[in-house]
C-alpha cells in the first residue's frame, strides 16, 4: 500500500524543482482522476557486492574502512518504454535517482535520495513519474530532494550498459555483460521482486567499472560492485487491488 509520508515527500519535491503551483495541481489532482501504468527499463548500480545483499537482507553490505560500516549507495538510471498518466503518453521520459539506503532499513526508512529530471521531460511527465514512483519505491527517506535538470544518455546492449548524467559530470554508469566468463548468455535471476513492482523480466547480472555520483557533499563512487539491469512493469491497478482488500470489512 502507498506510503502516504513518501507521497508527500515526492510530490513535495517536485514542486520544489517545477514550481509549487503547477505540479500540485497536476500531481494532487489528476492522482485521483487518472490511472497509470509504467514500465521501464533501469540501468543501476550500488557499492555492494555482486549480487547485491539487500534483496536478502534488512540492511547493506559491510565497508570496514570506508567510514561507515553499512551503506548501500546507488544510481538508477531510467527510461520508460511505454506508460501513461491519465491521457499523458510517459513513454521515453528518462529520469535518474541516485541515494544511499544507510546503515539498515528495516524500519522502513532510508537515508537520502535525489531525482533528477532530463529536460526533455514536459511538466505533465514529471507529474506522472511522480506518482508512480512512491508505488515503485514504498520506502520513506530522511531526505528526498529533486536536483537540477540535466541530459541523461541512456545506452544498452547484451554486453554493455551505459548511464550518464550531464555527460558524467554529475553521475555516471558504465555495467559489463562479462559477470563469470563461463557462458555466452548473461546471468539473470528470476523469481525476486523489484522493490514494491510485482512484475519484472528478471535481474541481468552486470558488474559495474563505474558507479559515480558527483554532485555534492553526498558524492561517492566505487568501481568492480554490484550492477545489473532489469526491466520492471507496474500500474495504479496493482496498487488499488491490495488497498481495496485492506479495506473490506471482514468477511466480504
Amino acid at each position: 500500500m502507498r506510503s502516504t509520508r513518501s507521497t508527500k515527500l515526492l510530490a513535495g519535491a517536485c514542486a520544489l524543482a517545477l514550481g509549487i503551483g503547477l505540479v500540485w495541481a497536476l500531481a494532487a489532482a489528476a492522482e485521483e482522476a487518472a490511472g497509470w501504468s509504467l514500465n521501464a527499463t533501469a540501468i543501476e548500480s550500488c557499492t555492494c557486492p555482486m549480487f547485491c545483499t539487500c534483496y536478502f537482507s534488512d540492511h547493506p553490505a559491510s565497508h570496514g574502512g570506508h567510514g561507515e560500516d553499512h551503506f548501500c549507495r546507488f544510481n538508477m538510471a531510467y527510461k520508460i518504454n511505454h506508460g501513461h498518466h491519465g491521457g499523458t503518453d510517459l513513454s521515453g521520459a528518462k529520469f535518474w535517482i541516485a541515494g544511499d539506503l544507510g546503515n539498515e532499513f528495516g524500519d522502513g526508512e532510508a537515508d537520502w535520495a535525489v531525482l533528477t529530471f532530463d529536460p526533455a521531460t514536459t511538466p505533465e511527465q514529471r507529474a506522472g513519474i511522480a506518482t508512480a514512483l512512491p508505488s515503485v519505491f514504498p520506502i520513506e527517506w530522511k531526505s528526498f530532494t529533486v536536483g537540477e535538470d540535466a541530459a541523461i544518455e541512456w545506452q544498452a546492449d547484451g554486453e554493455r550498459a551505459v548511464g550518464k548524467l550531464d555527460g558524467g559530470k554529475a553521475a555516471e554508469i558504465v555495467l559489463t555483460g562479462d559477470v563469470l566468463s563461463n557462458t555466452d548468455e548473461p546471468v539473470v535471476i528470476h523469481n525476486l521482486k523489484y522493490w514494491g513492482v510485482p512484475r519484472n523480466d528478471g535481474f541481468v547480472l552486470m558488474p559495474n567499472q563505474v558507479n559515480a555520483y558527483r554532485r555534492g557533499p553526498n558524492a561517492f563512487e566505487s568501481n568492480g560492485t554490484n550492477g545489473f539491469m532489469i526491466t520492471i512493469d507496474m500500474s495504479s491497478q496493482d496498487v488499488a487491488a491490495p488497498a481495496a482488500a485492506e479495506e473490506a470489512p471482514a468477511g466480504e
